[in-house]
C-alpha cells in the first residue's frame, strides 16, 4: 500500500514539475479586462495560465526583471524599456489603442498646459507617465524642469489631487473619470497623440518558442472573451473589478479602441508590422528624452501568427 501511495506521490509531483507556467502580469485597466473575463468564464482553463494582478504598470515591469513573471500586459513604449532591460518581450496581441483614456486631469482653475510651469504634477514612476508627460510638455513647449514633479502610484491620484497635494496628476481610466467627476479638468488626453499609446500582451521568447500551444489557448481565450463583452455578465464582472456602476461601463472604453483578429493581424504581420513605425517612433522619442540609452531592434518584436 506505502509503495502505492508514494508511486501515486511522485507521479503527481512529475506532472507539477512538467507543467511550465505562463505567468502573466497585469495592472488594473479597462483594455487588460478581457483576460479576466476568459480566465472567469474558463477559457484558459486547459493550459497552465496563471495572470498575476500588480497595483501598477512599474510593479509590473519590476516583477518581470525579476523573473517572477513571463509575460505581461504592457504599452508598447514599456515593453522598448524591457528590452533595454536585456529581456526578449514578443508582441503577441494588441489590446487596446489609448484615444483619450490616458490623460493629465488638473484642478479647474488650471486652463492649459501652459499654465503647468511651476505646479506639482503628480505621476506614476514609470514608462507610460514620462512619456505621456513628456508629449504633453512639448506641446506647450515645456520641459521637465519647468514643473514640479510628485511620484505616485496610480492607486494614489485620487487621494493626493482631493487632498490638494499635487496641482495635476498623470492619469488614465477609471481613475481619469472619477477625477473629473470630483471637479478636475481634462489639460490633455491621449487623443492628442494618435496611435502613439498602445497596450499589448508579451510572453518572453523562450516561453514563447518552447510552449506555441499556450499562446494560442490565450490568444483564442481573449478573443472569445472580447464577443461577450457587451452582455449584462460580463459587464457586471468587469465593472466589479474595476470598482464602478454598471450603469457607467460604456465610460470606460470611451477612450478607447480594442481591435478585432482582422485588425490584429494587420498590426501584427510577421512581414510588414503596422505597429513598427509606431514602434520606431516610440523608440526615437524615448532615446532624445533619455528614458532609454543606446540602440535597440524591434524589427522582430512582433509576432502575429497565433491571432489566426
Amino acid at each position: 500500500m506505502k509503495k502505492l501511495v508514494y508511486l501515486i506521490f511522485f507521479v503527481l509531483l512529475s506532472c507539477h514539475i512538467d507543467k511550465e507556467y505562463l505567468k502573466i502580469g497585469t495592472n488594473v485597466w479597462p483594455g487588460y479586462e478581457p483576460l479576466y473575463v476568459a480566465r472567469e468564464f474558463g477559457y484558459l482553463k486547459d493550459a497552465p495560465i496563471h495572470i498575476v494582478e500588480y497595483v501598477s504598470s512599474s510593479q509590473v515591469i519590476r516583477a518581470y526583471r525579476n523573473k517572477l513573471i513571463n509575460g505581461a500586459a504592457l504599452t508598447l513604449d514599456e515593453v522598448i524599456l524591457l528590452k533595454s532591460y536585456g529581456f526578449d518581450p514578443v508582441v503577441i496581441l494588441v489590446m487596446d489603442v489609448s484615444n483619450g483614456a490616458d490623460a493629465i486631469v488638473s484642478r479647474k482653475d488650471i486652463k492649459s498646459l501652459s499654465d503647468l510651469k511651476g505646479k506639482r504634477v503628480g505621476v506614476e514612476n514609470s514608462a507610460l507617465g514620462a512619456y505621456v508627460l513628456t508629449r504633453a510638455l512639448e506641446k506647450a513647449h515645456l520641459t521637465l524642469n519647468d514643473i514640479k514633479i510628485v511620484p505616485l502610484e496610480v492607486n494614489e491620484h485620487y487621494k493626493w489631487f482631493k487632498k490638494g497635494k499635487v496641482d495635476a496628476v498623470v492619469t488614465f481610466e477609471p481613475v481619469k473619470n472619477k477625477l473629473v467627476k470630483s471637479g478636475g479638468n481634462v489639460i490633455f488626453d491621449s487623443s492628442q497623440i494618435p496611435g502613439e499609446i498602445v497596450d499589448v500582451l508579451v510572453v518572453e521568447r523562450e516561453y514563447l518558442n518552447k510552449h506555441p500551444e499556450v499562446i494560442k489557448t490565450l490568444i483564442n481565450g481573449w478573443f472569445l472573451a472580447l464577443a461577450k463583452k457587451e452582455t449584462n455578465s460580463v459587464k457586471k464582472i468587469i465593472s466589479e473589478r474595476e470598482q464602478i456602476e454598471v450603469k457607467n461601463f460604456s465610460d470606460l472604453y470611451k477612450g478607447l479602441k480594442i481591435p478585432d483578429r482582422e485588425e490584429n493581424q494587420k498590426l501584427l504581420d510577421r512581414g510588414t508590422p503596422k505597429l513598427l513605425p509606431v514602434a520606431k517612433r516610440l523608440l526615437n522619442i524615448m532615446k532624445k528624452k533619455k528614458i532609454i540609452k543606446g540602440d535597440l531592434d524591434v524589427e522582430e518584436m512582433f509576432d502575429g501568427r497565433f491571432i489566426k
